[in-house]
């Protein structure tokens, strides 16, 4: 029986393989392995911040959440991680987790789901199902430490699942939405249709960041989603250039924390 067992399995894998699916690629829910393998790495390095475990329905996930000691606490800044990244990630979201604070603002980074390295963008949309909550999970402790200005902030991949969750499942006090380098999802798949979900968000402030050097599908977006907040005459609308940025933002974090905190503040 376990040969038999054995053998089927290495047929399905060869199957798999054969139509361009890996194992990874065929997941449904998050690699709950990889996310116990960030978190173990991050633990063991974490300077600045505090490491909080948040709870979505039975499964627990990794979030870090970084105090503001200024006197007058601004808000709360949600990270959103691109893609197979997590709370620490070096580009974009370590920054400004760390630095926003110095300007008045709590940040709490989650760790989204993750698949294996080799997974595209296209393999990503049934883990959104595990999104909303996740995100629901950081916005309702966030409210408990009596936070009633909160900015959810997604790079990437991380911009489109906060699409999604905003345009599901909305929390009024989620004030803001900050989309860092946003690009399209994938068109299509109402769960990661980043275009079409973007339709749906209204009555909040929204800031469209990129770099000036980003990708140029970046730039493709960027015209959609101005002119659709154009037509929906949305005022709450406006875009933040990062001059000389890529789509890491390398060489670039400390201008965009310094205007991402100007912009916020301003509001």
């Amino acid at each position: 029986m376990k040969n038999t067992t054995v053998v089927l399995f290495q047929s399905v894998l060869a199957v798999m393989m054969i139509i361009g699916i890996s194992p990874s690629h065929a997941a449904s829910q998050s690699d709950l392995n990889k996310e116990k393998r960030w978190e173990e790495q991050i633990v063991d390095s974490l300077l600045v911040g505090e490491v909080i475990k948040l709870k979505k329905n039975d499964t627990e996930f990794l979030a870090l959440f970084t105090e503001s000691n200024m006197d007058n606490v601004k808000g709360a800044v949600i990270l959103l991680h691109g893609r197979g990244a997590h709370p620490a990630w070096p580009d974009v979201i370590e920054p400004l987790r760390m630095e926003l604070p110095e300007h008045g603002w709590h940040t709490l980074s989650l760790q989204m789901p993750v698949l294996g390295n080799d997974a595209t963008d296209d393999d990503y949309p049934p883990l959104f199902a595990e999104v909303p909550t996740r995100i629901q999970a950081g916005v309702d402790f966030l409210k408990r430490k009596g936070v009633k200005n909160i900015v959810v902030a997604g790079h990437s991949l991380g911009a489109a699942m906060g699409t999604y969750y905003l345009s599901t499942l909305p929390d009024r006090t989620v004030k803001t939405f900050v989309m860092i380098s946003s690009g399209a999802g994938v068109v299509g798949d109402k769960r990661m249709d980043s275009l079409t979900n973007f339709k749906h968000i209204r009555d909040m402030n929204i800031i469209d960041v990129y770099g000036s050097e980003d990708n140029e599908n970046i730039f493709k977006q960027l015209i959609y989603r101005a002119a659709v907040s154009k037509n929906l005459r949305n005022d709450y609308y406006q875009r933040l250039k990062i001059k000389g940025a890529n789509h890491l933002y390398q060489g670039k974090q400390a201008i965009l924390v310094k205007e991402l905190n100007k912009t916020l503040t301003n509001l």
